[in-house]
């Protein structure tokens, strides 16, 4: 790669979103790990992996019980987004060898975070896109840890899965240093230009959370580390990955145009722990379009390793 393409992908970008949040936030590595306050009696933790480009907030209204003990990842080389919190280093972290942007580095970011904090032996892991990727990942490096939970994958990148045919055209052109200035292109064009496509029909959280996706990382870098990643992680990565993860939920959405569904109906039926829900959602964003379809937590299995 060139010198003047990689000075472009490492120049900051500066964070353009927040949400205010009552709790604790652990900086692990190049990422982060915040801890939602609960007001109730905590009866289940969730624990949830965001997807790319997105950020923690993806899980907050859909996990807004006072009884639930939420746990959010940030991945590698993103911005946190959270507001009036100052960001401590825990006891418990221990050093990352992958490469900052990469799955497997987030797996252990995961893993960390899965080995720590829940204080409930009802724990449900849930990751969207590339977060169930993430998941998937951080059970084949620690199997021991995944006995016992719930797993719930949406829209998930999983092992042979592959993008949507539009994104494979869009992408295919663009060159290490097309990336800056297409990141302002997409960032100075009305959501409305290309939104609909990918999207799906808007609703108000979705006009919040995904008006500023580009922004959700610290520099471009980050951007093309987790596209090459996220293909080569697919195409390497084998089905029996799945023996790992003992029980749960994917959750397929009706119309996705941002993964590949057909691919990801394969892999997934490939699964013998977990069910297949086909959802009526019309986006990549299932629990966005609706939160009817997040399983509850009534069958919620007792984890054998909680703190």
């Amino acid at each position: 790669m060139k010198a003047s393409h990689i000075r472009k992908l490492i120049t900051p970008i500066d964070s353009a979103y927040s949400e205010m949040f009552s709790g604790r936030v652990y900086r692990v590595g190049e990422g982060a790990v915040s801890v939602r306050n609960h007001s109730g009696e905590t009866e289940q933790t969730v624990i949830g992996v965001h997807g790319f480009l997105e950020n923690h907030c993806y899980f907050t209204q859909t996990y807004d019980a006072p009884t639930t003990e939420l746990i959010l990842l940030t991945c590698s080389n993103y911005h946190i987004p959270v507001n009036g919190v100052t960001p401590e280093k825990p006891a418990w972290e221990v050093p990352i060898k992958h490469l900052a942007g990469t799955i497997e580095y987030d797996a252990c970011i995961l893993n960390q975070a899965l080995a720590s904090l829940p204080s409930t032996r009802n724990v449900r892991i849930h990751g969207h896109s590339r977060g169930g990727a993430v998941i998937i990942e951080a059970a084949r490096q620690r199997p021991e840890l995944y006995y016992g939970t719930d797993v719930v994958l949406e829209a998930p990148a999983l092992p042979q899965g592959r993008i949507h045919p539009l994104v494979t055209t869009l992408l295919e052109p663009v060159s290490h240093g097309m990336w800056p200035w297409l990141v302002r292109l997409i960032n100075s064009a009305p959501s409305s230009a290309y939104g609909q496509a990918f999207f799906g029909k808007m609703n108000p959280r979705k006009k919040q959370l995904l008006g500023k996706l580009f922004y959700a990382t610290r520099d471009h870098m980050t951007i093309v580390r987790n596209i090459e990643n996220l293909f080569d992680w697919m195409a390497r990565t084998d089905t029996t990955a799945y023996h790992n993860v003992p029980q749960g939920t994917f959750l397929i959405p009706g119309m996705d145009r941002i993964l590949d569904r057909k691919s990801m109906l394969a892999s997934a039926r490939m699964s013998t722990n977990m069910r297949i829900i086909e959802t009526r959602a019309p986006s990549h964003f299932v629990t966005l379009d609706s939160k009817e379809w997040v399983p509850g937590f009534e069958s919620l299995p007792v984890s054998s390793f909680s703190n």
